[in-house]
C-alpha cells in the first residue's frame, strides 16, 4: 500500500498491523473531533486490525509469523463455537430481497468488526476513568464513540453490486458492518436505552472474545 492509500491492514505471516497516512482523514480521524469520535473511528480500525491476528485465519499463525496451531484444543473448541455464533448471525443479513450474507466467507472480517469495536471502547472507558469525557451537542461521550463507528461505514450501492459483494466480498456491507456489530455490544443498547426486542438489540447476541 502507498502512503496516501485509505485502508489498513494485518498480516500473519509478519504479525503485524499497518496503517498508510491516507486513512487519518474523515470519517477514520479527525485532529478536531472529540475524543469519543476517534476512538469509535480510527480506534474501531486499529482494533480490528489487532483482532484479525486472533481471528479463523490469523490463529493458524505464532508469533513469529510461522503457520502453526498454537492453541489448545480447548481454546480452538471454544472459538468454532463462538464463531458459529457470528456465521449464523450474519448469515441471516440480506441486502436485498432473496440474497443473504455468507455468514463464513464474511467470518474474519465480521470478528474483526466486533472484537476491534470492543477493544477501542475498551480503550476509550480505561481513558476516561483518568480523563473524564463530556457531552456535546446532547450525546454522551458513550453515544458519541457509536455514532463516530457509524459514519465510517455510510454509503450507497447498486442492487447488482449488492448481489455480487453478498457471495465474493469477506467483507459485509457497510449497513451490516454497523448494525450487526453494535447488536452485539450491550453497550451500545445501555448507551441509547435501548431493550430486547427493539431493532438493534441482539436476543442472543454473540461474543468470541
Amino acid at each position: 500500500m502507498t502512503p496516501p492509500t485509505v485502508n489498513a491492514y494485518y498480516s500473519p505471516s509478519q504479525n503485524n498491523i499497518n496503517f498508510p497516512a491516507g486513512i487519518l482523514q474523515p470519517p477514520f480521524y479527525t485532529a478536531k473531533a472529540l475524543d469519543p469520535v476517534n476512538y469509535g473511528g480510527i480506534g474501531s480500525v486499529i482494533g480490528h486490525e489487532l483482532t484479525h491476528g486472533f481471528d479463523d485465519q490469523g490463529r493458524r499463525y505464532d508469533g513469529r509469523g510461522n503457520l502453526r496451531d498454537w492453541w489448545t484444543k480447548e481454546d480452538g473448541k471454544n472459538f468454532d463455537e463462538r464463531a458459529d455464533c457470528i456465521v449464523q448471525e450474519y448469515g441471516g443479513f440480506s441486502p436485498i430481497p432473496g440474497v443473504k450474507l455468507n455468514g463464513k466467507l464474511t467470518l474474519g472480517e465480521n470478528a474483526a468488526d466486533n472484537g476491534g469495536l470492543r477493544l477501542s471502547f475498551m480503550a476509550m472507558m480505561d481513558r476516561m476513568a483518568g480523563h473524564p469525557m463530556k457531552p456535546a451537542d446532547g450525546f454522551t461521550p458513550q453515544q458519541q464513540f457509536f455514532l463516530g463507528f457509524a459514519q465510517l461505514w455510510c454509503g450507497e450501492s447498486t442492487p447488482e453490486s449488492a448481489a455480487l459483494r453478498a457471495k465474493t466480498d469477506p467483507h459485509s456491507p457497510g449497513e451490516f458492518r454497523v448494525n450487526g456489530t453494535l447488536q452485539n455490544m450491550p453497550e451500545f443498547s445501555t448507551a441509547f436505552s435501548c431493550k430486547v426486542g427493539d431493532a438493534m438489540v441482539s436476543e442472543k447476541a454473540c461474543r468470541i472474545w
